[in-house]
């Protein structure tokens, strides 16, 4: 029989440097437990292990139809909406006017310098023509010929002074606001009132700038759950800017209508008309609704010289199509609300009879009779709540 020597173990050279090499933490890992490094099992000091860790995550158990820990994650904001872009030299400024007086003056000055070239011309009645003697008689016209081009220039500058003063001429009304142009250039806007005198050459539009409201007709929309519904909506609006509500649209009133119709559609979209079983904001808050609105259609409009007051919901129903069977589901969950609320009820009055019974010490129930009480004083409040 022969002896094995046991091989000796190495000893441990004290010159020998140390092995610095970082080895990777060695991990705890299954389908159902996150990523744990064993080394934070055992470690007693609170420092830093020194080791960058992946996030831990929750794995998914195959084949046990366990649904996983959902994680928090940050929601990507939405994507911000374009705002329309309208020309900036279109801001409204005041136009330069001269008051009535003037073009009154001006016109009565070239209806008279009118006058005066055609007696001047002769054109006037025989009694107020003046002759030159000659010795034939006809010495005069041969005069007013020679002075033709001057008696021409006379009336015309004097018809152009007349057409000037007179065609300058405007009336500014409370409430409303003129835009001038000029060859299809801004060239302000006037919001004075009375009789004042304007360039008769500038192009003029008028904008109504009153406060003014707009109530719509009933329009299509849907609910966060896709349920039909119709909606009127009254808007309270007036002009801001009369240079970009007239320059920077075609058509203003047709712009809000628009936007009006956009904004609605998308505010309703967040909201379900009705919550049959919970306490969930619902489009009934009139005040929330509207308030949400009123912002959403100034923010469109604002670029175009609108501003809006008011954005409110008068009237939000079902569509004709399903107004029938969402009004039975409403009567439904009210009546399941109304038959909760009683159980409920029943249920507290019948625990605070049965404990006040036993903490005074009037009866003493085992099991059995204790649930036999409960049964009865059950059926006889909820019979008491059901004959109210």
């Amino acid at each position: 029989m022969s002896a094995t020597t046991p091989r000796p173990e190495a000893a441990p050279q004290p010159d020998e440097p140390p092995d610095t090499a970082p080895r990777p933490p060695r991990l705890i890992q299954n389908e159902a437990t996150t990523e744990i490094p064993i080394h934070l099992l055992f470690r007693d000091d609170p420092g830093d292990p020194g080791v960058a860790l992946a996030p831990a995550v929750v794995r998914r158990r195959q084949g046990t139809g366990e649904q996983p820990r959902t994680t928090r994650r940050s929601v990507a904001a939405p994507s911000a909406r374009p705002v329309p872009v309208v020309d900036p030299s279109l801001g409204e400024r005041p136009a330069r006017v001269l008051p009535g007086a003037v073009g009154v003056l001006g016109g009565v000055a070239g209806a008279a310098g009118c006058t005066a070239a055609l007696w001047w011309a002769g054109v006037l009645p025989e009694p107020l023509a003046v002759r030159l003697p000659g010795a034939d008689g006809y010495e005069g016209y041969d005069a007013y010929a020679g002075l033709g081009l001057a008696q021409w220039a006379s009336l015309a500058g004097s018809g152009a002074l007349a057409l000037f003063g007179f065609g300058g001429l405007a009336r500014g009304r409370v409430g409303k606001a003129w835009v001038l142009t000029l060859f299809g250039r801004y060239r302000g806007s006037v919001r004075r009132t009375g009789l004042m005198w304007v360039n008769p050459l500038l192009l003029r539009r008028r904008v109504d700038v009153r406060l003014r409201h707009w109530r719509s007709e009933p329009m299509p929309a849907v609910d966060r759950g896709g349920v039909a519904l119709r909606v009127v909506v009254l808007v309270v609006w007036r002009v801001k800017d009369a240079a970009r509500a007239t320059l920077g649209v075609a058509d203003h009133q047709e712009y809000l209508r628009e936007c009006v119709e956009a904004a609605t559609a998308r505010v309703l979209s967040r909201l379900p008309a009705d919550a049959f079983h919970d306490d969930t904001p619902t489009l009934r808050d009139a005040d929330a609704v509207g308030d949400m609105l009123t912002r959403m259609v100034a923010a469109e409009v604002d670029p175009v010289g609108i501003e809006i007051f008011s954005a409110q919901p008068t009237r939000i129903e079902y569509a004709p199509e399903i107004a029938d069977t969402m009004r039975l589901r409403r009567v439904a969950a009210l009546d399941a609300r109304h038959r909760d609320s009683v159980l409920t009820s029943v249920v507290d009055s019948v625990e605070d009879t049965v404990a006040r019974l036993t903490t005074r010490g009037l009866v003493e129930l085992d099991d059995y009779e204790r649930k036999a009480l409960v049964k009865d004083l059950t059926v006889a409040f909820y019979t008491g709540h059901g004959d109210r």
